[in-house]
């Protein structure tokens, strides 16, 4: 498949490693089956420009194999690209939620200037998770959200929530609401494009 950026307004057909995630604020980017692991293609141009990436997996969708590829692809050892990545993988709703609690205290061990969270809210739609439990920890990782856009970081969330049915697909909407940039990735002739759909002024907006 093959993969354009998207700037607001019109399509701009670019290689991956010149996707652009906004500078500050938090971004949302859904609409995909494959959301949770294009995050990826976004590292390159962060580790190229010497930013540090700390991310909350709770999708378990990191592949150090395709960094590696990275690295290659670009005559760098691999090395050179895993110090600047941190991964700390959620396996329930409520770890997804103590790492954002915990975020602040996480970049004082790894100073990151970029956050990704993968499967949020999705890990919020357990069925084994009774739904007023699961609202409680949600509400309690949109708050840490909130706390984490008072920093000087960038903050982008990758979600497949827009798929799933039921109640608690409201949660999306209520992370959408916080959010400062919301894009989808949408299948057009065989081309994967970027589509925004919200963007505030303050935010950087991303160039092709």
């Amino acid at each position: 498949m093959a993969f354009h950026s998207l700037a607001p307004g019109a399509v701009a057909p670019s290689p991956p490693e010149n996707w652009r995630l906004p500078e500050s604020g938090l971004a949302v980017f859904h609409g995909h089956a494959n959301t949770s692991r294009l995050f990826h293609y976004f590292l390159p141009r962060l580790i190229e420009h010497g930013k540090s990436v700390l991310c909350l997996d709770g999708a378990n969708r990191f592949d150090p194999l395709l960094i590696a590829r990275f690295a290659r692809e670009r005559g760098q050892p691999a090395s050179a690209f895993n110090q600047r990545v941190r991964v700390a993988r959620a396996f329930t709703c409520f770890q997804l939620t103590e790492l954002l609690v915990r975020a602040p205290r996480l970049m004082c061990e790894f100073p990151a200037s970029t956050l990704i969270v993968t499967a949020l809210p999705d890990l919020y739609f357990d069925e084994d998770v009774r739904e007023r439990e699961a609202a409680a920890s949600f509400r309690r990782a949109l708050e840490a959200l909130r706390t984490l856009r008072e920093r000087p970081l960038a903050v982008s969330v990758f979600s497949d929530a827009a798929s799933f049915q039921g109640p608690r697909r409201a949660f999306f909407g209520q992370l959408v609401a916080q959010a400062d940039c919301v894009a989808r990735f949408v299948e057009q002739s065989g081309t994967l494009v970027i589509v925004g759909d919200k963007f505030k002024p303050r935010l950087p907006q991303p160039t092709a």
